[in-house]
């Protein structure tokens, strides 16, 4: 009875510790998706900014000659830019590690020492 009440209470620590592991996970991850759409919110809203000024400036610099020109030169760059953002996006988004990863990696080893044991 004893020895079913000490492996009760090693199972129960090993849960409990597992499920800690796992809150900080979550609020790391929590807190890398918030500073991750903070610091991309404010970078595109710049960059945007930063090139609608610049192509209003390049047009009104060639107004009388090749406004044309201009805006379609500057339209086909956005447009190579933008494809060239979406195809890292898509490249970053699919490197990232699975969510709780190091909690399911230390269940398993801890399973794995429980059939060990004899």
């Amino acid at each position: 009875m004893v020895s079913l009440q000490r492996l009760a209470g090693s199972l129960l620590a090993v849960v409990q510790t597992r499920l800690e592991l796992l809150s900080n996970e979550m609020e790391e991850e929590r807190l890398c998706i918030l500073q991750i759409l903070l610091y991309g919110s404010v970078t595109l809203m710049l960059f945007g900014l930063a090139l609608a000024l610049l192509t209003a400036f390049c047009v009104m610099l060639f107004w009388d000659s090749q406004r044309f020109v201009v805006l379609g030169v500057f339209t086909a760059l956005y447009f190579i830019g933008g494809m060239m953002a979406w195809n890292a996006l898509r490249r970053v988004t699919g490197e990232r590690p699975r969510l709780f990863s190091a909690s399911v990696d230390e269940m398993t080893d801890d399973r794995a020492q429980l059939v060990q044991r004899p």
